[in-house]
């Protein structure tokens, strides 16, 4: 679907663009990959990693800022066909003693994408969402549940564009998560532990990826598209990482959830399910497209009793052994 196609990646530089520009290039024949971000640092490095010589005629960087309305107008005009937007601040921490930042970035940013899509004739956008999303209770989370929400209502005055949401976890070693941090403090011979009894879903880099472009060819607009995952216990992971470690409790951070959620009971009303992914989908006054037709294209159903999919209610559970794989393919891919 990609092939002869203009794609932008909205925060292409960081973790998930990276990783989504490698694999469109080896799997596809895109006509033009743009990568919009702020870091003319982080645009140079990356433009080294994907060989940019060899890929000169198909991949531009771009500088500028989603806050600006007026630069991604600019960069949309481009004929773009496929837009991910994975441009946010999302260190909770941060997000917390920055609101306002956060919210011009998170939300007023996330509008003017909508806006600039709609004007310029972008076929369809994904944006990236996030388990905090799911009953918030971080600013992060907040700003992140009202771009879903801007998104979502995007359809209703979009002609032709079509914008659709992707709700994941953390992603297992990416920066600031729990394996690289373990890793770093190994050595000392104690980890620090929040919870003992902790649980998050895994998913890694280029499953999100792959989730991703699965989604842009399931999407029929204003759908939250969630894949099916394993989970893991915090004390699984110390275990795997540094087993002869003492375990510090150190308690729960400020903004931090005992369980990740993904689809909350009150959104699973709406949900429905394939074969390794859900989707919560829209009102009915959010769109043009009638329920039955995305039933029967996607080969889904609905889900008849509420629920909520979280990540210690989950019944599938990585065992130690198996994050053990994980840590080592992590180390291996990270010596590189």
């Amino acid at each position: 679907m990609f092939n002869n196609k203009n794609i932008l990646v909205t925060g292409g530089t960081g973790s998930f663009g990276q990783e989504f520009v490698k694999y469109i290039l080896k799997s596809y024949k895109p006509k033009k990959i743009i990568i919009f971000s702020r870091d003319e640092l982080k645009q140079s490095q990356m433009s080294q990693l994907i060989h940019i010589k060899k890929n000169y005629n198909r991949v531009r960087f771009f500088i500028g800022d989603i806050r600006s309305k007026q630069r991604l107008v600019t960069a949309f005009s481009n004929k773009i066909d496929y837009i991910v937007h994975a441009a946010a601040l999302k260190q909770v921490p941060s997000c917390e003693y920055n609101p306002y930042e956060t919210i011009q970035t998170n939300v007023l940013g996330a509008q003017n994408i909508i806006e600039a899509s709609i004007e310029t004739g972008v076929k369809s956008v994904i944006a990236l969402s996030t388990d905090k999303a799911s009953s918030p209770i971080n600013l992060y989370g907040a700003t992140k549940l009202a771009s879903d929400k801007l998104f979502i209502a995007g359809n209703n005055i979009s002609k032709n564009t079509k914008f659709s949401i992707v709700r994941y976890g953390n992603v297992f070693g990416s920066r600031g998560s729990v394996v690289p941090f373990f890793l770093e403090n190994k050595n000392k011979g104690v980890l620090p532990i929040t919870h003992k009894d902790m649980t998050r879903f895994n998913i890694s880099l280029i499953d999100g990826v792959k989730f991703v472009i699965e989604s842009f060819k399931k999407m029929f607009g204003g759908e939250i598209f969630v894949p099916k995952l394993y989970s893991y216990n915090i004390l699984d992971v110390a275990k795997a990482v540094g087993p002869g470690c003492k375990l510090k409790m150190i308690g729960i951070r400020p903004g931090e959830k005992l369980h990740e959620e993904m689809i909350s009971i009150s959104e699973s009303i709406n949900t429905v399910e394939g074969n390794n992914w859900y989707a919560i989908l829209p009102k009915s006054e959010f769109v043009k497209w009638k329920e039955k037709n995305f039933l029967k294209k996607n080969i889904c159903k609905k889900i008849k009793k509420p629920f909520s999919y979280n990540s210690f209610e989950n019944k599938k559970y990585l065992k130690t052994t198996d994050l053990k794989i994980l840590i080592k393919k992590f180390i291996s891919d990270n010596e590189h």
